[in-house]
């Protein structure tokens, strides 16, 4: 059995996974991809204890590396398919939904490597070509290796070319949502919670040694700080920065994954998230 649990940023997810995980003897998948990185910790709200449950696919990477979803997909169904022979009950959780359709679906990749030589660009139009796909402290007349950069870039930024039908059985995609007022409250005091248990100085450790990859550019949390750091904006602009941009995240969340998925969808307890465990688990047992 397989049970994804799938949902926006700040409602409930790993709470769920956790307890679902104790209750059927599963291990967990994680498919969020900020989590992948060993750094980012706060600011991904990653799980602090796994209360002995294993976890797979968490801080298996250095935030200087890149890490694709074409990687993922490879790493994920080694781990997946090792886990089905063994007879393990499988937990997938996390905001990602590409990833996990990535996982689960019959996704295929453009994986030909790019190595073109650009020689109808000029330095200034190759580093804005990077400056697209991430960042670079490579200087602008050095050809070579922006040249180097830039198909690394387009190489870890594999097309996805098809993938609708699902490669497994008794698979179970589980929802959770809420009131859209609700959640937004939610995720505000969790940004103000992130900061109070230290994502100001975990930003800051990274920012101070100089590493300005694309998992630092892309994640909520992040990306915002680095601007305070830089100078451009106050900590306090910086901090109604990531809740706005987590609030607009997860509205993104809700209709990629009712477009790409066919989900049961949960409405969570907030004053008894027990209650929501309860209804998940009844779901689950009435239809496997």
């Amino acid at each position: 059995m397989i049970v994804v649990i799938i949902g926006p940023t700040g409602i409930g997810k790993t709470k769920l996974s956790l307890s679902l995980a104790k209750k059927y003897n599963a291990e967990i998948i994680n498919a969020d991809a900020i989590q992948i990185y060993k750094e980012m910790n706060i600011g991904t709200a990653k799980v602090t204890d796994t209360e002995n449950i294993p976890h797979h696919l968490l801080s298996i990477k250095s935030v200087k590396d890149n890490y694709s979803v074409y990687e993922y997909q490879k790493d994920g169904r080694e781990i997946l398919n090792k886990l089905i022979s063994q007879n393990k009950n499988i937990i997938i959780v996390g905001g990602t939904g590409l990833y996990i359709k990535a996982l689960l679906y019959d996704y295929k990749f453009n994986t030909e490597e790019t190595c073109e030589t650009y020689d109808n660009l000029t330095n200034e139009e190759i580093l804005t070509e990077i400056n697209k796909l991430g960042t670079t402290n490579v200087h602008v007349n050095n050809r070579k290796r922006l040249i180097r950069t830039l198909n690394r870039l387009k190489n870890n930024n594999i097309e996805e070319i098809s993938g609708n039908n699902l490669l497994y059985d008794n698979v179970y995609f589980v929802g959770l949502t809420t009131e859209r007022s609700v959640l937004y409250d939610r995720i505000n005091k969790r940004v103000d919670e992130m900061v109070e248990e230290g994502l100001i100085e975990e930003v800051k450790e990274l920012y101070d040694k100089g590493i300005n990859t694309i998992p630092i550019n892309t994640a909520i949390g992040y990306k915002e700080l680095y601007k305070y750091f830089d100078g451009s904006i106050s900590l306090e602009e910086s901090i109604d920065l990531i809740k706005r941009n987590s609030r607009r995240y997860a509205k993104r969340q809700y209709t990629w994954i009712n477009n790409k998925m066919d989900v049961k969808w949960f409405n969570v307890n907030i004053n008894d998230f027990d209650k929501t465990i309860f209804e998940v688990e009844e779901y689950i047992k009435t239809s496997y």
